[in-house]
C-alpha cells in the first residue's frame, strides 16, 4: 500500500505538472505567428522530465541535446532521395548513433527524425519547434521540479 501512495503522489505530480508545460506550449504555438514550438516527442519528454526528473535521460543537456541531434538528422535526411522508409529508418537509426556517441541520450527525441521526415520540415523545425520548445521545457521543468515539487532537478 505504501508503494501504491508512492505512485499515486508521483503520478498525481507528473500528471499535473506535464499538463501546464504542454497547456504553456500548445498556447503558444497556436497563438504567436512566429510557428509551433510543440513537437510530438515533447509528450514523452513529459513522462521523463516528471515521472522520472532524477534519470540521466531526464537531464537538461540529453533533453537539449538529443532533441536537436536527432532534428538534424531527420533534417539532413530530408535533401537525400532515399525512399521514404529507408530515410526514416536511417535519420532515427544515426540519430540514436550520436546521442549514444556523445552521451546525450532522450529516447523521446528518437521520434524527431520520423516527425521531420513524414512532415517534411525544414531548418525552421530545428530552429524554432526544437531549440525554442526545449529550452522552454527545461525551463519550466526546473521551476517545476525544483521549486513547486522540491524535488532535486536537475541531478
Amino acid at each position: 500500500m505504501k508503494q501504491y501512495k508512492k505512485n499515486l503522489m508521483r503520478a498525481s505530480s507528473a500528471c499535473i505538472s506535464a499538463f501546464f508545460v504542454i497547456l504553456i506550449i500548445s498556447f503558444i504555438s497556436l497563438n504567436t505567428p512566429h510557428g509551433y514550438i510543440l513537437a510530438v516527442s515533447f509528450g514523452a519528454t513529459m513522462v521523463l522530465l516528471f515521472g522520472f526528473p532524477s534519470s540521466p535521460f531526464a537531464q537538461p543537456k540529453n533533453i537539449f541535446f538529443g532533441h536537436i541531434i536527432t532534428a538534424i538528422s531527420g533534417i539532413i535526411f530530408t535533401f537525400t532521395s532515399l525512399p521514404l522508409f529507408f530515410a526514416i529508418a536511417s535519420a532515427v537509426s544515426i540519430g540514436i548513433f550520436f546521442m549514444i556517441l556523445l552521451d546525450i541520450v532522450h529516447p523521446p527525441a528518437g521520434g524527431n527524425p520520423i516527425a521531420i521526415l513524414i512532415g517534411q520540415y525544414s531548418y525552421d523545425f530545428l530552429l524554432i519547434t526544437i531549440i525554442l520548445g526545449t529550452i522552454l521545457i527545461i525551463f519550466l521543468g526546473i521551476i517545476i521540479n525544483r521549486f513547486l515539487l522540491k524535488i532535486k532537478y536537475p541531478s
